[in-house]
C-alpha cells in the first residue's frame, strides 16, 4: 500500500511539474476561453434542470407503478455507470471531446422530443434510456473539456461551473407561466395588468390540466440539447490523450485509484452523499405541492431553483473557502447543510417561507462538496486518466447514489411512509438526515489526502 502511494504521488509530481500535459502547455500562452466554456455548462444543466424536477410529479400521474417508475427513473443512474466504460474512455483517448459532446447531445434532444410526445411506458422507457445513454457521458466531457482549457482551475473553475447553475435556474423560471390555470385567471376577469399577473402567479394548473402541460419540459430541454450540439463545435479543440506505451485502458488505471485508503473514503461518502441529493430530487417536488407545504404547482420549480441562486455565490467563492479550510473541512461542510435542509423539512413544514428559503443550502452542499471533489481529483490524478478518474466519481455522483435513490425513492414515500393516502415526511425525512450525518463523519475520521496535494495558486 505505501508503494502504491509513493507511486501515486510520483506520477502526480510528474504530471504537474515535470512533464507538462497538453492541455496545461497549451493554456501557459493562451487565454482561457471562459465565454464559450460558460455557456457549455449553461446548456448543460439548463437541459438537466428542464425536465428533472416535475418527472417526480409526472410519472405518478401517468399512472406507472412505482416498479415502473423506478425502470424509468434509473435510466439515469445505469447510464452513469455505462459512461465510465464508454464515453469517457472515448473521449480520454479515442475522440475529440468536443464533437463527441455535440453527437451525443444531437442524439439526447431527439430522444427527449420524443419523450415529450408519449405516454406510452415501453415508448417513454425506450427514448428515456437512449437519452440517458447519450447524456451522461457528457457530464464528465464538460468538466474535462472546461478543465483542459483553463489556466488555473482552482480560481476558474467555479466562475466557468457557476454557467450550469445560471442554466438550472433559467430553465425552472418559465415555468411559472408555462404552469398557469390561464382558465381561472380568465374566469376571475382581473382589472389591469398588476392584478392580472397577480392572479397568474397564483394559479397553479393541477390534476389532468397539469398532467397535460409537463411534456414542454421535455420539449424545452430536447430544443436545448440541439442548441449545445452546434455550440459544441465552437467549443476549443480537446483532442483524444493517447499513450500507445498503455495496454490497459484509462479507467481501469483510475479504478486503481481506489486502493488509497483516502480515495476509497470519498468514494463512498460521495456515494452517499449523492443518494441523499437525488432523494431530495425525488421528494422535494412532491413536498412542496403537498397540503402541509402548500406551493402551487407553477411555483415548484422556481422553490428549487433558489437552491441554485445560493450555489452561484459559494461557487464564487469556492477557491477562497477551499484554501481557508482545506478540502476534507469543506467538503464535511457541504455534506451537513443536508442535515440542516432535511432537518427544517421534518420539524416545520408549516413554515412554508422557511421551507423554500432553506433551499438556499443546496449552494453550499453541491459547491463544497460535489465541485470541491472535481477539483480535488484534476489535483491529484495523473493527465492521463483524469477525465476517466472525474467519470469514477461521477459513477458515484450520478450513477450510484441515484440508482439508490430512484429504486428506493419512489417506493418509501408511495407505499412505505404513505398511509391512508397522507404520507409521513417528518419521519421520511429522518433516513437522509442519518446518512448525512454518518458521510460526515466517514469524512472526518477516514479522509486523509498526502499534503502534496494542496490547493495550489
Amino acid at each position: 500500500m505505501a508503494s502504491d502511494m509513493a507511486a501515486s504521488e510520483e506520477r502526480y509530481k510528474k504530471s504537474k511539474y515535470e512533464e507538462p500535459s497538453r492541455e496545461e502547455a497549451t493554456m501557459n500562452t493562451k487565454k482561457t476561453p471562459t465565454t464559450r466554456l460558460f455557456l457549455m455548462m449553461f446548456l448543460q444543466m439548463f437541459i438537466w434542470g428542464a425536465w428533472l424536477p416535475m418527472i417526480f410529479v409526472y410519472l405518478p400521474m401517468l399512472g406507472y407503478t412505482p416498479f415502473e417508475q423506478s425502470w424509468i427513473l434509473n435510466a439515469f443512474p445505469v447510464a452513469a455507470i455505462i459512461s465510465v466504460f464508454f464515453g469517457n474512455q472515448f473521449a480520454d483517448q479515442n475522440f475529440a471531446a468536443e464533437r463527441f459532446l455535440s453527437f451525443s447531445h444531437l442524439v439526447g434532444g431527439v430522444a427527449l422530443i420524443g419523450i415529450s410526445m408519449t405516454t406510452n411506458f415501453w415508448m417513454f422507457l425506450v427514448l428515456m434510456w437512449v437519452y440517458c445513454l447519450f447524456y451522461l457521458p457528457t457530464m464528465s466531457i464538460t468538466n474535462s473539456i472546461a478543465f483542459a482549457h483553463m489556466r488555473n482551475p482552482v480560481s476558474e473553475f467555479g466562475p466557468i461551473r457557476m454557467g450550469g447553475t445560471v442554466g438550472w435556474i433559467a430553465a425552472a423560471w418559465p415555468f411559472v407561466f408555462i404552469f398557469v390555470d390561464w382558465e381561472m385567471v380568465q374566469a376571475a376577469e382581473p382589472e389591469g395588468i398588476i392584478e392580472l399577473v397577480g392572479m397568474a402567479l397564483s394559479s397553479g394548473l393541477a390534476g389532468d390540466a397539469l398532467r397535460d402541460v409537463i411534456p414542454w419540459t421535455f420539449r424545452i430541454a430536447g430544443i436545448a440539447s440541439l442548441v449545445l450540439a452546434v455550440h459544441s463545435l465552437a467549443l476549443p479543440h480537446t483532442p483524444a490523450q493517447k499513450d500507445e506505451g498503455k495496454d490497459k485502458p484509462a479507467w481501469l488505471e483510475a479504478i486503481k485509484l481506489l486502493k488509497h485508503p483516502f480515495i476509497m473514503i470519498l468514494w463512498i461518502a460521495t456515494l452517499a452523499d449523492a443518494f441523499v441529493q437525488h432523494l431530495q430530487f425525488n421528494w422535494t417536488p412532491v413536498f412542496l405541492g403537498s397540503e402541509q407545504v402548500g406551493i402551487p404547482a407553477n411555483w415548484i420549480m422556481p422553490a428549487m431553483s433558489i437552491g441554485q441562486v445560493a450555489e452561484i455565490a459559494t461557487m464564487l467563492v469556492l477557491g477562497t473557502v477551499l484554501k481557508k479550510l482545506g478540502w476534507k473541512t469543506t467538503m464535511m461542510v457541504g455534506i451537513s447543510a443536508y442535515i440542516i435542509r432535511f432537518g427544517v423539512y421534518a420539524l416545520l413544514p408549516e413554515m412554508t417561507w422557511l421551507i423554500v428559503t432553506i433551499n438556499l443550502l443546496h449552494g453550499v452542499c453541491y459547491a463544497f462538496f460535489f465541485a470541491s471533489v472535481y477539483i480535488f481529483v484534476d489535483a491529484f490524478c495523473p493527465a492521463d486518466i483524469r477525465s476517466s478518474a472525474q467519470g469514477l466519481f461521477n459513477v458515484m455522483i450520478f450513477g450510484g447514489g441515484p440508482l439508490l435513490a430512484y429504486s428506493f425513492g419512489p417506493w418509501l414515500i408511495q407505499s412505505v411512509f404513505t398511509k391512508n393516502g397522507v404520507i409521513d415526511f417528518q419521519s421520511l425525512f429522518l433516513i437522509p438526515i442519518a446518512i448525512s450525518i454518518i458521510a460526515t463523519l466517514l469524512l472526518a475520521i477516514g479522509f486523509k489526502p498526502p499534503a502534496n496535494v494542496s490547493v495550489k495558486e
